[in-house]
């Protein structure tokens, strides 16, 4: 199947100036490098280097894989995970691998469905679009199809995959290899992380896809890449092919401000506070550690991103940056009669419309973290509102991932949040009664007595009870806890905002701002690549230095080996080594260990290849620096950076380390 468009190819953006560094251009199969390369759920990416379905993907993308195969006797994040044979190699249920088999513009199909269904009165949205013509095209092809809408509906793509369903992990180093640094290194450079794991995708006899068998055999890869141990250096062209899973490049200045002064600061403090309650715990007993270092991990990972992200749109001036193009957007409006009908108060509308719900969305932002968010019991108490014994059974297995003393610690965080930040008007009778109970005459609420009153009687703290609950009794019903946390719902914040927005919607209105910038750059002939959405993507760049950055201090393009030896501290448990690595490492200063690049990447890139200009994997796109956090709004040129474990480093590792002379041997590297 072809696709109707002639989509972006490496020669297109050599060849071509105005593109380089800046923008995720779309591809199709068959084009450079795609057959390689694969989706991990739409989470990650990852690339075939082997004949035989082996995989290379980031270590942070297998984390939960990881996590989910450890125990106390058997810590894989701690020790690492080594497949030393094929019989070793450890299924993963529920993981999936997507291979990109077509793109298709169906642009012209999916406005026929929409005419069609308006005119018949049907309500016609993008979830009932993607179901109607996902439908037809998994059943004429067989493959599963996923419908992309790009420049906010300007066009519709169908991308039809194969999915591999029997993935294997195969290996994974410890996190003081793997991540070594921690979350202080995390989005800074230098760093000095061998990111990587591998996983080995096995299909039926036959080729086809197939669930988890005994029988089944290794995949034989659609196309591998080859890897390069030359290394690359400063002006080298690089590319890096993936997923990446989301962009708001067209947000315009109202929605830049939003974000970097309500959302971002209303959520990341709060997120700052419940971390720091988790680590101190984690910090006390290794067991709450391996409990809590998943959700942790991603919790961390999203904090730290948005937290960095509103930073940057304050140091580059990304506002400003938006309203000059709405300048130009707004003179294009008014030279034309049509445009200004349609669109000519467009911007002033969308200013209006974000500053009226800022007040809104602070309470809103602080009952998700405080109410839905605050616990991961009382997440699993909302879903008791019927009686559901498959929830019943999902928190008594849930016991095993969470530890009694941090979840209260949590609450008593939760019940001052939601009383000082959240207007008590939109409380549920339960919850303002109880706040009232443990309240004086000055306004001053116990939070320590009401954690005690919610906490200590609660049934959702005694395993024995939930498996009564699981068995069929209704005993959680009057339950302070459960009865706190099903009285109220996020629906009471999205009707206010709802009837605060009034006829100018938010949604609509950042649509409609999307189509006139996009008709705007197409009438004028400038090339323009679409938003992120976890379809597959191709970006340019360079191995370059960083600009000056955050501390005025100019840093190279690489990072060695020597690096690791001089941040070591074993009172540091994200800077501590391993007696056995850290010989290895110290006896090699020199090694090649990070590097630096100007590809535009985000979040889901991560595990996407690093491909040079040979077209040989260079490396692993893992991180990003500081100063790219401004990236899901605006590209900084020059200050950008795409942050790659060097593959040198990989295969060192699988060699002196791991000792997998096997997959060396797989992956052509000689010993």
């Amino acid at each position: 199947m072809k696709s109707k468009i002639l989509l972006t190819s490496v020669a297109v953006l050599l060849s071509t100036a105005a593109l380089a560094d800046e923008g995720m251009w779309m591809v199709s199969p068959g084009q450079n490098f795609a057959d390689a390369v694969v989706s991990l759920d739409f989470g990650c990416s990852g690339s075939f280097i082997s004949d035989n379905g082996l995989i290379i993907t980031n270590h942070h993308c297998a984390y939960s894989d990881v996590y989910g195969l450890s125990t106390n006797e058997h810590n894989y994040l701690e020790d690492g995970f080594w497949a030393m044979t094929a019989a070793e190699e450890a299924p993963i249920p529920g993981k999936g691998i997507q291979l990109l088999r077509a793109m298709i513009d169906v642009t012209d199909e999916a406005n026929e469905i929409v005419a069609k269904e308006k005119l018949e009165g049907k309500p016609m949205g993008i979830r009932r679009l993607s179901y109607l013509l996902e439908k037809k095209y998994k059943e004429e092809t067989g493959l599963e199809a996923s419908l992309s809408s790009m420049w906010a509906g300007s066009r519709y793509y169908m991308a039809l995959y194969v999915e591999y369903k029997d993935v294997r992990l195969v290996a994974a180093p410890p996190v003081s290899i793997s991540a070594f640094g921690g979350d202080i290194d995390n989005w800074e450079w230098p760093q000095h992380k061998c990111d990587f794991a591998l996983y080995r995708v096995y299909s039926a006899p036959d080729g086809s896809p197939a669930e988890y068998s005994a029988d089944n055999v290794p995949l034989k890869s659609p196309m591998k890449l080859e890897i390069s141990l030359d290394g690359v250096a400063p002006g080298d062209s690089t590319f890096v092919i993936g997923y990446p899973g989301s962009t708001d490049r067209f947000a315009s200045s109202a929605k830049v401000a939003y974000k970097r002064d309500i959302k971002y600061p209303c959520s990341t403090s709060l997120q700052g506070r419940k971390m720091e309650i988790i680590k101190g715990w984690m910090d006390r007993d290794p067991e709450i550690r391996l409990k809590y270092s998943d959700y942790f991990f991603s919790l961390s990972n999203v904090q730290e991103l948005r937290a960095g992200e509103a930073a940057c749109y304050a140091r580059f001036g990304v506002e400003e940056e938006k309203k000059a193009i709405e300048d130009e957007l707004q003179e294009w409006i008014d030279a034309s009669e049509e445009r200004s009908a349609k669109w000519g108060t467009l911007l002033r509308d969308l200013d209006v419309a974000y500053k009226s719900i800022y007040d809104v969305d602070r309470q809103t932002i602080a009952f998700r973290e405080a109410f839905y968010n605050g616990t991961k019991l009382s997440i699993m108490a909302g879903r008791f509102g019927n009686h559901s014994k498959d929830a019943a059974e999902r928190l008594v297995k849930g016991y095993e991932d969470i530890d009694l003393r941090v979840e209260r610690d949590l609450l008593r965080f939760s019940l001052e949040v939601i009383d000082t930040k959240v207007d008590h008007s939109f409380f549920g009778p339960f919850i303002k009664a109880t706040y009232a109970k443990f309240t004086d005459d000055g306004g001053k609420c116990d939070y320590d007595a009401m954690t005690s009153y919610l906490w200590d009687d609660c049934v959702f703290v005694v395993p024995s009870r939930i498996e009564e609950v699981a068995a069929g009794s209704h005993i959680y019903e009057d339950d302070p806890f459960f009865k706190f946390f099903t009285d109220m719902k996020i629906t009471v914040f999205n009707n206010e905002k709802t009837r605060i927005e009034g006829d100018k919607d938010l949604t609509a209105l950042n649509r409609e701002y999307t189509h006139a910038l996009y008709e705007m750059r197409m009438e004028k002939g400038i090339p323009t690549y679409p938003d992120a959405n976890s379809t597959m993507r191709l970006t340019r760049g360079t191995v370059s230095s960083s600009l000056e950055p955050r501390d005025g201090v100019v840093y190279g393009w690489q990072s060695t080996a020597r690096g690791i030896i001089e941040k070591y501290d074993p009172t540091s448990y994200d800077f501590s080594l391993k007696d056995d690595w850290r010989a290895m490492i110290a006896a090699e200063p020199a090694l090649p260990v990070n590097f630096i690049t100007d590809n535009d990447i985000t979040g889901g890139n991560s595990g996407s290849a690093v491909v040079d200009g040979s077209g040989r994997l260079a490396g692993l796109a893992f991180d990003g620096n500081k100063e790219s956090l401004a990236g899901d709004s605006s590209f900084t040129g020059g200050y950008n950076k795409c942050v790659c474990v060097d593959i040198r480093f990989v295969v060192w590792t699988l060699r002196n380390y791991a000792k997998l002379d096997y997959i060396l041997d797989e992956i052509n590297i000689s010993k």
